[in-house]
């Protein structure tokens, strides 16, 4: 290989690594919004149940759970 072949490989395999690191990174990204959304719909139910615990706990004292 000659200086410009080499430093044309080297160049390619630098846009390579480049390319592949970016694609590591795009899914951690990935992951990470997939786990925060797993997490927002769990609190979110969480809420819901507590809610209707406590619109429960209130129609049963006013007697209307009958």
């Amino acid at each position: 290989m000659d200086k410009s072949q080499n430093a044309s490989y080297q160049a390619g395999e630098a846009k390579g690594q480049a390319q592949e690191k970016a694609g590591n990174m795009a899914d951690k990204a990935s992951n990470a919004a997939q786990s925060a959304k797993e997490s927002c719909q769990e609190a979110g139910q969480q809420m819901k149940d507590k809610a209707q615990g406590a619109c429960d706990a209130v129609k049963d004292k006013v007697g209307a759970n009958k």
